[in-house]
């Protein structure tokens, strides 16, 4: 990765608060990030920790109380909603650790389903999910519906789903989560080939050591700050599956 290539995505200052009764929870202080093409950055910390929230926030799902986001250098954290829908629409993929397919769509139709809202026509959305759910190993349940597929199936589409709009930026929240070591190890494997060959930065959340380990930076909310991260062998301790 050329570290000179332009952001895709750019966190400045960024905080969020949110009012609990009478006390303002200050959930991020002030945090800083910049990912660029071809990276994958692995996104640790405790559960509530605020990493769903940064997500949210990079994928304009949320607005920051304070400071900016940058997609593709353009300020938008506090955009109108317009402009949001289609930024992520076409800029950003989500994966969450719940598949959330469509129960009466088979796999190819819930893949197909955004290129087609995005105004592709139906050749050239079959096309393209049928290539990346090849790509995901699942080219031999193209006509199955979410019911007739297992977890790491369904969660397989998930992913190619994402990736259907062919966005700049990935992010994901525990996209192996509920996967078996193996199936895990063949869908990182997948995304991570995919990420290497078409530049996607992703940002992932994941709180398996093993995967983390494998991407390329790795930082930590920590107290609402982030923070760059070693060798993340080297910060846990006991040599179990958590490292915090």
């Amino acid at each position: 990765m050329n570290k000179q290539t332009a952001p895709v995505l750019e966190l400045k200052k960024v905080t969020r608060k949110f009012k609990q009764g009478s006390q303002m929870l200050e959930i991020l202080k002030g945090v800083d990030l910049v990912l660029r093409p071809g990276e994958i950055m692995a996104l640790v910390g405790p559960s509530g920790s605020g990493k769903s929230t940064l997500l949210q926030i990079a994928g304009l799902l949320d607005k920051p109380s304070g400071g900016e986001v940058l997609l593709d250098g353009q300020k938008c954290g506090k955009a109108g909603d317009a402009l949001r829908t289609v930024l992520r629409r076409d800029f950003v993929g989500f994966v969450y650790q719940y598949h959330n397919l469509l129960p009466d769509f088979n796999a190819l139709e819930n893949v197909m389903l955004p290129m087609l809202i995005a105004g592709a026509n139906a050749k050239a959305a079959a096309e393209r999910a049928e290539f990346l759910l090849s790509r995901l190993k699942m080219d031999k349940r193209l006509k199955h519906r979410p019911s007739e597929m297992s977890g790491g199936e369904q969660q397989r589409v998930a992913i190619a789903r994402a990736l259907a709009n062919q966005p700049k930026l990935l992010l994901a929240d525990e996209p192996t989560g509920n996967l078996d070591p193996k199936t895990s190890e063949t869908v990182f494997n997948a995304l991570l080939g995919i990420v290497r060959e078409t530049g996607l930065a992703a940002l992932i959340a994941t709180h398996n050591f093993e995967l983390a380990e494998r991407m390329d930076r790795r930082v930590s909310l920590e107290e609402g700050r982030l923070v760059e991260l070693g060798s993340l062998r080297s910060e846990a301790s006991g040599g179990g599956e958590s490292f915090y």
